[in-house]
């Protein structure tokens, strides 16, 4: 039975699709993206072509033709590199999430601040400690959040350059 070891035509197909949904964003991508993502060359050639075609079914036809090149193509840096532009990887999420909730907390709670520069020795504390007073008074008087975001960048770049004990 050869048959239980070759993928379903479904299955085939599905893949053959998502390999041509990657393709279509790389067409998407500026010259200097593009120039960032190992690929082979007649690869490379397609999506510029395909950057350069106007007409509708032309156009498909050429989508369909670098769906065709990406299956000799292994996906899994290309998807990576577009994963790290778009901010999706899983280490910038997580990273965003630690830096959102230590902001909530900053401001929430007095004693947060101290767990922080335990955490985080090399934080500068003079400026978290005005950002914090300054989105509290911001909240409190409904102007737009300008500190708030400033308690992020603040939070993010002390997550950055301190690695957490």
């Amino acid at each position: 039975m050869q048959d239980a070891d070759r993928p379903s035509k479904t299955r085939r197909k599905k893949d053959m699709h998502a390999l041509q949904s990657l393709g279509e964003s790389l067409v998407e991508l500026s010259a200097a993206q593009l120039a960032q993502v190992e690929m082979p060359e007649d690869l490379r050639d397609a999506v510029l072509e395909a950057k350069r075609i106007t007409g509708h079914e032309a156009k498909r036809r050429q989508m369909q033709y670098i769906g065709r090149l990406m299956r000799d193509v292994d996906p899994a840096p290309i998807r990576a590199k577009l994963d790290e532009w778009r901010g999706q990887s899983r280490e910038a999420t997580a990273q965003l999430h630690s830096v959102e909730r230590w902001r909530d907390r900053l401001i929430e709670d007095d004693g947060a601040l101290t767990d922080f520069a335990r955490e985080h020795p090399g934080a500068d504390l003079q400026a978290l400690r005005t950002a914090i007073r300054e989105t509290r008074r911001e909240r409190a008087t409904d102007r737009p959040p300008k500190h708030f975001r400033e308690l992020f960048r603040l939070v993010r770049e002390a997550l950055q350059d301190t690695p957490p004990v």
